[in-house]
């Protein structure tokens, strides 16, 4: 199986379709805060410059008390008790204002004033910046956090309690548009969408004789195949708006506001009808209800209980659409597929050649090709990969040639970037022994000449000893076709190519090392799935053991055992007679070609990659039948040390 299957949605369209705003400063949403703090500050050099400018002379109480006495006091106001401002004659004679503070209470005051005659008043101290200093830092404290409040919820004026708005983003006619012609592939899910597409240009077509498009449509596949892709060619082809949302925005920390989102999305739907509402990984809102400890987490429930609700309760007249996507169809609650929610699923499948063909050439526009590129030879050395892996494909290749400053990608890039893909960067830096290099190349050799003697193995392609990621070494295969099952024969073939390293090194060493660990591990496992799950074995055809299932499904915790211990030892003696019996053949196969395991083992630690037509030339085999098409410098199936 292909390792080209681990990606993401494939990028397939070349611009921007109305994704989120990069985060940054917007003045418009943060004037308030801007005006608050301008306010404050202006406020507060206001008091620092004017609030103590007077043209009152402030004096000690003494002094005010010797003027009092000699009766230069003309006018006097009383503040709280606690200050005297007035007006007194100075040494010239002229009038002068003054302002003392009193340092005790005087209770002789006011009758001293009276007797010199004095005018005066009493009065309280007018409300100042002063007075608000003791409550700044609370002040200060509160418009911060409101401040970041504020910009959590991504700014803007009504936005500061939107906990429960939708978070979908919209994709309008004024952004690109991908149509069908720009999803390569997929003919069978493209035609199940075309109906969609046409509902909502032309309802009337439908109704007027009692048919009923579905409500909603959910697209099931795996990583990379271009379900989102999908999505907005529907919405693109319709012409009407394309809401966006991923599963996981709906739930947040805060009870409730999954369910409100759901709410405000759906709203938004029927504002804007006819619409398509695309939810992204729906699994992650969608889980059957009740799972794992405890019952399962209240808030998602809410928020999959209120979904369920909205979606019933659409009617197509509406001419409202929910499109969804997962790759975990498994594990979505049954109450979410039934007719009436999801009626109609579309799997998205991995593309096949032609397919391939057809996604390799839309990437590879955007790049130059060098005449030695064949795209129909790529589309058929790629067998299981998405769309995501061959949009990677054609950027690592044209990586590889901006590294090598050519003015155009060459065939020779897209094998090293299909090579680092598969198996890693060649780590051609890491420096072995003689031995060590040695011993690699009798490992590989032994999964490499096994195909030459094999009737069901798929024909080997190249032979490597440089090491790539974890691997010191490699040898790898291609089906000439791509090709959905396989025979009992073709298995057992897998298990004796995998200990084709392990009987190597026992025959020219006498012993083996950790490098076979791996393909034990495999020849293994294939032989336990060839008993217990494809009854290819005397056991017959009988499934033995239940696969292990997550625990947040709230199924099964650990691999549950449906057989007795007696049909255990059956299965191990099953297993172990398949694997003595291809490792008999292994070895049986390389002790009578010996002389060309080691002649393919030197050749390699002089050229260290060789590929089929030169192990053919090398070992004297004939020129390779074509079953199928003219294949050529492909890969696929491996075996590493």
């Amino acid at each position: 199986m292909s390792n080209f299957n681990n990606q993401k949605e494939p990028g397939e369209n070349p611009g921007n379709q109305g994704g989120p705003k990069q985060p940054g400063f917007n003045f418009r949403n943060n004037r308030f805060a801007i005006f608050l703090s301008l306010s404050l500050l202006i406020m507060f050099v206001f008091f620092f410059n004017f609030n103590n400018t007077s043209d009152s002379q402030v004096v000690p109480y003494s002094l005010f008390a010797v003027e009092l006495d000699l009766g230069n006091v003309l006018d006097a106001k009383i503040i709280d008790s606690t200050v005297v401002t007035g007006t007194f004659k100075n040494k010239t004679g002229e009038s002068a204002r003054f302002s003392t503070a009193i340092p005790y209470l005087d209770v002789k005051l006011i009758d001293r004033l009276i007797e010199k005659g004095v005018v005066f008043e009493g009065g309280q101290r007018p409300f100042g910046l002063i007075d608000l200093l003791p409550h700044l830092p609370l002040l200060v404290i509160f418009i911060f956090l409101w401040f970041m409040f504020r910009q959590a919820q991504g700014g803007g004026g009504n936005k500061a309690f939107s906990f429960g708005k939708s978070k979908a983003k919209r994709y309008t006619d004024s952004q690109k548009k991908i149509m069908f012609a720009d999803v390569a592939g997929q003919r069978e899910a493209k035609y199940e969408l075309e109906e969609v597409v046409e509902f909502l240009k032309n309802p009337g077509r439908f109704t007027k004789i009692g048919a009923k498009i579905p409500k909603g449509v959910l697209l099931v596949g795996l990583p990379g195949t271009g379900k989102t892709l999908l999505a907005k060619a529907v919405a693109g082809e319709a012409g009407v708006p394309f809401f966006h949302m991923s599963g996981s925005d709906f739930v947040e920390m805060f009870v409730g506001v999954g369910a409100s989102r759901v709410r405000d999305l759906f709203d938004q739907g029927r504002k804007s009808a006819p619409c398509i509402l695309f939810i992204d990984e729906i699994d992650a809102v969608g889980r059957t209800r009740g799972a794992g400890y405890g019952g399962g987490h209240d808030e998602r429930e809410q928020t999959l209980n209120q979904l369920l609700v909205e979606m019933d309760g659409f009617e197509g007249k509406e001419g409202v659409i929910i499109i969804a996507a997962t790759n975990r169809a498994d594990v979505l609650d049954p109450a979410l597929l039934r007719p009436g929610r999801f009626d109609r699923q579309v799997v998205v499948d991995m593309p096949d050649s032609g397919e391939r063909e057809a996604i390799l050439k839309i990437h590879a526009a955007k790049v130059p090709l060098a005449p030695s590129v064949k795209i129909a030879v790529l589309a058929r050395a790629t067998p299981g990969a998405s769309g995501a892996d061959l949009a990677n494909l054609v950027n690592e290749a044209a990586l590889f040639a901006a590294r090598k400053n050519r003015d155009s990608v060459e065939m020779e890039d897209f094998e090293e970037a299909r090579d680092k893909l598969l198996m890693g960067m060649a780590r051609k830096s890491k420096i072995f022994t003689k031995e060590e290099k040695l011993a690699t190349a009798y490992h590989e050799s032994g999964h490499a000449l096994l195909h030459y003697y094999l009737k069901d193995a798929d024909p080997l392609h190249k032979v490597s000893i440089v090491p790539r990621g974890r691997a010191l070494g490699v040898a790898f295969s291609l089906p000439e076709k791509d090709t959905y099952s396989h025979t009992e024969g073709w298995f057992k073939d897998r298990i004796i190519i995998s200990f084709g390293g392990y009987v190597a090194e026992e025959l020219i060493y006498g012993e083996t090392s950790t490098g076979t660990g791996q393909d034990i591990k495999s020849a293994t496992e294939m032989a336990r799935r060839m008993v217990c799950e494809w009854g290819m074995s005397k056991l017959g055809p009988i499934s033995l053991g239940q696969e292990e299932a997550p625990i947040f499904l709230g199924k099964e915790i650990a691999r549950h055992k449906d057989y007795s211990e007696q049909t255990a030892q059956q299965i191990d003696h099953e297993i172990k007679a398949i694997l003595d019996k291809c490792l008999a053949d292994t070895r049986k196969i390389l002790t009578e070609h010996r002389d060309q395991l080691e002649a393919l083992a030197k050749e390699l630690i002089v050229r260290e990659t060789l590929n089929d037509a030169e192990v053919r030339t090398l070992l004297g085999f004939g020129p390779a039948v074509k079953k199928g098409s003219d294949l050529e410098d492909t890969g696929d199936s491996q075996e590493t040390s």
